[in-house]
């Protein structure tokens, strides 16, 4: 490792799987990819780590003993420190209704195994690189009763806090920056997602009904058959 690159601050990660040979695998490649690792067994320890870890980024099984992947993606959202931590799933499970389950609790991508150690690597490094090359993070938008500042994330109405993880930010953020304009769920999933990521057109669905349920279903617009529009109109 270059004298640069070890004066970087390392991303910290945390591997959460029941099987030791997949955790010992992962823990192996992302300390040679240069990230600071973490680990646990189950989804209690899990959270136990976390707490005081603060991780940047969870790779998270779903199936594990004591407390499930999915029930531990939802506790780790709950801890004010991780609402815009990256939450990553391996599983072994393919059906729709698991990966369906997954982002609705907030996950940023969603992998079957077996696991592929490079295309894992290249999945988890993408996600940071998007990190890097997002704006301004002092960029502030003030439509109608909301004020949306991604310097913090924080996004308030009117007196009120909304509190919202990471993808429902940038969706409203990317909603907001284009007002009464029109985006497919495809658009959608390129922009706050990204190509190198494959997830449900449903999982748009699932973080519009989310945002609606946080913020009312004043501003974001459904158009049958079309798409999404964010509306700069306070009715």
């Amino acid at each position: 490792m270059s004298a640069a690159k070890a004066a970087q601050p390392l991303h910290r990660v945390l591997v959460v799987d029941d099987d030791a040979d997949i955790v010992e695998m992962l823990e192996y490649n992302l300390t040679k990819e240069g990230y600071d690792v973490r680990t646990a067994t189950d989804g209690r320890k899990a959270l136990e780590v976390a707490r005081t870890y603060l991780p940047e980024l969870v790779v998270l099984d779903i199936m594990m003993p004591h407390l499930d992947g999915i029930e531990a993606g939802r506790q780790l959202r709950d801890i004010p420190e991780m609402r815009q931590t990256y939450i990553l799933y391996l599983t072994a499970r393919s059906e729709e209704y698991s990966e369906v389950a997954a982002f609705d609790v907030g996950a940023d991508d969603y992998i079957t195994k077996p696991i592929k150690p490079r295309a894992l690597m290249s999945r988890i490094n993408a996600l940071f690189r998007r990190e890097a090359q997002k704006a301004d993070p002092g960029e502030q938008i003030a439509i109608a009763d909301l004020n949306i500042n991604r310097k913090n994330y924080s996004v308030t109405q009117g007196e009120k806090s909304v509190i919202l993880p990471k993808k429902e930010f940038e969706l409203l953020f990317f909603l907001a920056q284009h007002p009464n304009k029109v985006f497919s769920r495809e658009e959608l999933l390129q922009k706050i997602w990204g190509a190198d990521i494959y997830v449900l057109e449903r999982t748009v669905d699932v973080h519009i009904r989310k945002l609606r349920e946080k913020i009312g279903d004043t501003h974001i617009r459904t158009l049958k058959g079309v798409g999404y529009m964010f509306t700069d109109q306070n009715e």
